[in-house]
């Protein structure tokens, strides 16, 4: 079941000062993280989008080296305008169904600019470099195997499938594959680091603890939502800091979510080839997994409902940690500007870092306070994070 989402009443009047000092770049990709939410395949299709974004503006700017594919006429065509089209052209093929929240995006962001020969140049070359990037990803989804419950012939097993079969299956964007950075497995049962991860999160990740304080209580409510625009919304806290260009920042979004297109294939694969359960499976039955140290409680649950998928290695923490690493590198030396965010899963509240390194433990520790990791799947997740966050970079030329 998806979440409900907030962000609804900021995108609404992003319009309004679109043709003042808005920066075009973040407030599309906020719009268009509104609306793909919505449809399937969400990351990929931001990335889709954010990668038409980026070839669209930097044709127009020659910023940065690119590859030469004929966009047609550049010189004078609107960035505005390229942005909006490469936009809504993504947003049409990949979910054809959101038409209508899409045109009208589109139409008051093209009412805000004058209607003249540098917006017919600006919506044709958009579209043209949504065409090419769409061409160039047709082959990604495959023809993935469904799911495949496991039992023995006429015993029943729980029918609520989980999700991310299809989407282990991907093809990556940069990796050379989806298992280029699968990590080792997860701690023998026997082992102390397993009774260290199991006795953490049965204690400070029940629905009725009593360790776990207030503080630590919002933050794992904060992070409980499976939705991609709070992550998005950091960046959108970067690309908005005073003196940021406007090639630049579609660079950002384009190497963003192609790193996070990359993280969702590479952590699924991870998790279904390792099939480890969750907390809630493991504390019910910690008299089966020969460890003295791992007492059983049969009525244990967590603060948020389980995810339905399996738990190794930490999803939430991987993408934290490839968004930071990417936001690491492409801002070199510059100072970081303090970077935010808004959760659906905790309205209201906005939460601040002045480093990378904070929102990542931050989300590590919310999934182990939610009561559905633990804190070796956390490590493992940033560590991976880290690797596709390092090659995505490189592949986009940040520095």
């Amino acid at each position: 079941m998806r979440q409900c989402k907030c962000r609804v009443g900021v995108i609404a009047v992003f319009f309004v000062a679109l043709g003042a000092h808005a920066d075009t770049v973040a407030d599309w990709a906020d719009q268009t993280t509104e609306i793909a939410t919505d449809g399937p395949n969400t990351i990929r299709t931001m990335a889709l989008a954010q990668s038409a974004v980026y070839e669209a503006v930097n044709a127009i700017t020659a910023r940065y080296p690119r590859d030469r594919v004929d966009l047609g006429p550049a010189k004078g065509a609107s960035i505005d305008a390229a942005i909006a089209a490469a936009s809504r052209t993504v947003l049409l093929h990949e979910a054809p169904a959101l038409k209508p929240q899409t045109d009208a995006a589109y139409e008051k962001s093209l009412h805000a600019m004058p209607d003249d020969d540098a917006r017919m140049r600006g919506v044709n070359l958009g579209v043209r470099a949504a065409e090419d990037v769409l061409a160039k990803h047709t082959d990604d989804l495959g023809n993935p195997e469904p799911y495949r419950p496991v039992t023995t012939p006429g015993v029943y097993v729980v029918t609520t499938f989980p999700l991310g079969v299809a989407v282990s299956q991907h093809k990556p964007w940069i990796l050379k594959s989806a298992s280029q950075f699968r990590p080792g497995p997860p701690p023998d049962l026997k082992s102390a680091v397993w009774a260290r991860d199991y006795n953490e999160v049965k204690t400070v990740g029940a629905v009725n603890s009593t360790v776990r304080t207030p503080e630590q209580t919002d933050i794992a409510r904060f992070w409980a939502t499976a939705l991609p625009d709070v992550h998005i919304g950091i960046v959108s806290s970067l690309a908005r800091a005073p003196g940021r260009e406007v090639t630049r920042n579609a660079r950002l979004y384009a190497a963003v979510t192609a790193a996070l297109n990359d993280t969702e294939i590479a952590v699924f694969e991870a998790k279904y080839h390792f099939n480890f359960w969750r907390p809630i499976t493991a504390i019910r039955n910690g008299d089966r997994d020969d460890n003295a140290a791992t007492e059983r409680d049969p009525g244990w649950l967590p603060l948020i409902v389980t995810p339905i998928q399996p738990e190794y290695p930490c999803a939430h923490c991987m993408i934290a940690a490839t968004i930071a690493t990417v936001i690491r590198i492409e801002n070199g030396h510059d100072p970081l500007p303090t970077l935010s965010t808004i959760s659906n899963t905790l309205p209201g509240v906005t939460r601040h870092w002045t480093r990378t390194e904070d929102v990542v433990q931050e989300v590590t520790n919310a999934r182990i306070w939610d009561g559905v990791h633990y804190r070796n799947s956390g490590e493992v997740g940033v560590r991976m994070g880290e690797q596709v966050g390092r090659l995505v970079a490189a592949a986009y030329g940040l520095q």
